[in-house]
């Protein structure tokens, strides 16, 4: 068997007194798959002759070969979470095709399966992942892909699949994986599961929160170990991968809370932190409850983190993490909707408004030609334009406003833009921040390239203490260097634009930034796609840039330009 023998050890600590009690959709491969089959058309997934896990390896499969695994039917009429202990290994170091796991949902409606998750992270040992599934009144199926990479001794295990109704966030630290929570390793503070029969601590711990007892179980961390000023421990959780607002709680319990700090954190996939809840008072020596705003509207981690001023610092004790959709008693839900501080401009200017003075942006519509193009949204719709050429004035100039953002949040900004006839490109187009308490004003982004007549994306990431106002700013300098600037779908996000990962997109959806994502094509006699950067090589035909970003293109053209019918990537890419 191409697995660790060490692994076996992880795996069988994993198991859980009720394995044959698990619910619908969870599976600890003891002694069957639990109602998961493999498809007729893939390669099968073997059981381990001992228990404990299925496999896919080359002793029996190629490389590039699948397995797929497919539940039975499930429901989830309440907010549900998948975990997934599995493990991937090679022989090769770092291989240019990696082995993948891809997870899917496939509802009974629905003639295509929705990606969920994918890795092609390798170990020596069993990793987790959890993955929040909505609520839904249809019935689904969870489909498992295992894909072999490169290498002559390459496998894919999955160890326990199990699908709970909570959160994926929610632990009461019972289960020996933890809920997915990990500790940020450190040489001398950590925290560590109490309870039970552990006994690793020089302090007197309390009994755990949930049973009020010796048997149950909760996360603590000691100072006992400290040896140097602000000694820090973190305890993460998984990332979300469903948008969820409301409150979440949790218990906690510590000594000697004036010589340590324990405070709540959420951090997004780029690594921004933002501290959400402090103690202020240490307390009682009981449980104390907590409650807090949770906003996750993109993925993010939430990081309970303690800081000790030295050895003395006693403990902090955590148990029973919660979270409901609702908000938290006397808070109110926010009034404020990034959808509120976006507009595509197909009715009106939604809400933003614009100096009284001067002609400023008017909302048109125009047909697309071979020397403009219609608007972005649909190409046949409105947009805004700064029509600078009809005004005379020297040092015209067009504000217009949107609306008032909250404070201290991370914002993606993102909108689209054409400029025609500028012989000078500086501030041709300009966006501030206007602070309103302060009346002031912060260039945060401007034109920088030349003009092509083409709709150019771009997107600015940016966060403020206090509400402020998004501006664009059209400035003609004189009468002799004038033009046109248009102006198109302008959407406002929480969260940073340059995130690594987001939500899956819905499926079928498709930039062609990256990749072809999963579109395929047939080889065809006479035509195939390519996907191409920039305007098509010949005069007349094909767009001049992406409807993405101005840049990148998928284009339809005759084989005869390239070597074969397949996808081509021009350079460049």
């Amino acid at each position: 068997m191409l697995l660790l023998r060490g692994v076996l050890v992880a795996v069988q600590a994993l198991q859980l007194v009720g394995a044959l009690d698990l619910p619908a959709g969870s599976c600890a491969f003891e002694e069957n798959t639990c109602g998961f089959d493999s498809e007729l058309a893939s390669q099968p997934w073997m059981l381990n002759e001992e228990g404990h896990y299925i496999y896919v390896d080359t002793s029996f499969a190629k490389q590039g070969e699948k397995a797929v695994l497919v539940s039975s039917d499930l429901q989830a009429e309440e907010w549900s979470c998948l975990r997934l202990v599995y493990q991937i290994t090679t022989s090769e170091g770092s291989p240019s095709n990696p082995s993948q796991l891809n997870l899917y949902v496939r509802f009974e409606d629905e003639s295509f399966d929705r990606l969920l998750w994918s890795t092609k992270e390798t170990s020596d040992s069993w990793l987790i992942t959890s993955l929040d599934l909505q609520s839904s009144p249809k019935k689904f199926k969870i489909l498992i892909e295992g894909v072999l990479g490169q290498g002559a001794t390459t496998s894919i295990a999955l160890f326990e699949i199990k699908m709970t109704a909570d959160y994926c966030i929610e632990c009461d630290f019972e289960e020996n994986h933890l809920c997915g929570f990990v500790n940020r390793w450190n040489p001398n503070v950590n925290w560590f599961v109490g309870g039970g029969n552990i006994r690793n601590s020089h302090s007197i711990l309390p009994h755990d929160h949930t049973f009020k007892s010796e048997l149950g179980h909760y996360m603590y961390v000691d100072s006992v170990y400290v040896k140097h000023f602000q000694e820090v421990a973190q305890l993460i959780s998984p990332m979300t991968t469903a948008p969820m607002s409301g409150c979440l709680s949790f218990y906690y319990q510590l000594q000697q809370g004036n010589d340590n700090a324990f405070s709540l954190y959420t951090r997004d996939v780029t690594g921004l932190y933002e501290e959400i809840w402090k103690m202020d008072s240490p307390g009682n020596t009981v449980w104390n409850l907590a409650e807090v705003e949770f906003s996750a509207p993109y993925p993010m981690e939430v990081i309970f983190e303690v800081a000790f001023n030295g050895p003395k610092g006693g403990y902090v004790a955590l148990d029973d993490i919660s979270f409901s959709p609702v908000h938290c008693q006397n808070q109110s839900e926010l009034s404020f909707s990034t959808l509120e501080a976006s507009c595509d401009f197909e009715e009106d200017f939604c809400n933003f408004y614009q100096d009284k003075e001067g002609p400023g942006w008017t909302r048109v519509q125009g047909k697309p030609n071979i020397y403009r193009a219609g608007d972005h949204t649909s190409g046949l719709g409105y947009y805004l334009l700064a029509n600078t050429k009809l005004t005379s004035q020297p040092g015209y100039m067009g504000r217009l406003y949107g609306p008032s953002l909250p404070g201290n949040l991370p914002y993606c900004l993102r909108f689209y833009y054409a400029i025609y006839g500028f012989f000078k490109m500086n501030d041709t187009l300009t966006v501030y921040l206007f602070e309103e308490n302060h009346v002031i004003q912060e260039k945060i982004w401007s034109v920088q390239e030349s003009p092509r007549g083409i709709w150019l994306r771009a997107e600015i990431t940016f966060q403020k203490p206090m509400s402020a106002k998004v501006v664009f700013l059209s400035l003609c300098k004189s009468f002799w260097d004038c033009g046109l600037v248009a102006l198109d779908d302008i959407t406002i996000e929480l969260g940073s634009c340059s995130a690594a990962e987001k939500f899956p997109p819905p499926p079928g959806a498709c930039t062609f930034e990256q990749d072809e994502c999963a579109f395929t094509q047939e080889r065809r006699n006479r035509s195939s796609w390519y996907r191409r950067r920039g305007e098509t090589p010949t005069s007349y035909t094909g767009p001049k840039g992406d409807h993405t970003t101005g840049v990148i293109t998928c284009t339809l053209r005759p084989p005869t330009w390239y070597m074969g019918r397949e996808l081509v990537c021009s350079p460049g890419l």
